[in-house]
């Protein structure tokens, strides 16, 4: 059945961070609810998963949305089965603060502390706007184009595809860090989140 839902979710060129994502909750899902398989439930066994979610372990309301999420794309595009409408669920809290947004001049310190490929992806992250995965895919053919100067990529958010301008120098990094189509295997999503743990401690003094 996993394989059914990476077909579809391929089909409607969903990325490759969604599949692994909405494969996890389906997994999940089913081990719930002792192995049994999604046909034989419905409505009720999706409400208490996802209120065991909000009540038990007590997630973020973006992550009950999520499994949510998942679980809706398995019952309408690989199982056809349009659930009813969900209406006992617990939901989770949305957070009452506000996110901590970074300044200028602290972005330019984070990015001080960073250099090579990671320092690349990151500057390309603040200054074009990218996503994580679009940054770490970015392929030749997006940057070696003499005639231009300027960095075009489909933009997931914007739905459209975007131009930036480069800094001097900028193009000549980039097209030599895309090795292999893609920038070194060993900027892995891990690696990144182990970057962004050390560079916040380091900054916070911690």
């Amino acid at each position: 059945m996993l394989d059914q839902v990476r077909e579809q979710i391929r089909l409607k060129h969903y990325s490759i961070r969604t599949e692994h994502v909405y494969c996890e909750w389906i997994k999940r899902y089913i081990r719930f609810h002792d192995y049994r398989h999604p046909v034989e439930m419905g409505g009720p066994e999706v409400e208490a998963l996802l209120s065991d979610l909000a009540v038990r372990r007590d997630v973020s309301a973006s992550t009950q949305n999520q499994a949510l999420a998942a679980l809706l794309f398995l019952y309408k595009q690989v199982l056809k089965h349009d659930l009813p409408w969900l209406g006992e669920v617990i939901r989770a809290k949305k957070p009452a603060r506000l996110p901590v947004v970074l300044s200028q001049q602290e972005v330019q310190q984070v990015l001080a502390h960073l250099s090579g490929e990671v320092g690349l992806v990151a500057r390309l992250l603040y200054g074009a706007g990218m996503r994580l995965m679009e940054g770490l895919r970015l392929r030749v053919k997006d940057v070696d184009r003499p005639a231009s100067d300027r960095l075009s990529r489909w933009s997931k958010a914007k739905g459209s595809h975007c131009g930036f301008a480069y800094r001097p120098g900028t193009k000549a990094q980039i097209t030599a860090s895309c090795k292999s189509n893609y920038f070194s295997h060993s900027l892995s999503v891990d690696h990144w989140n182990s970057v962004y743990r050390r560079g916040a401690q380091t900054f916070c003094g911690r």
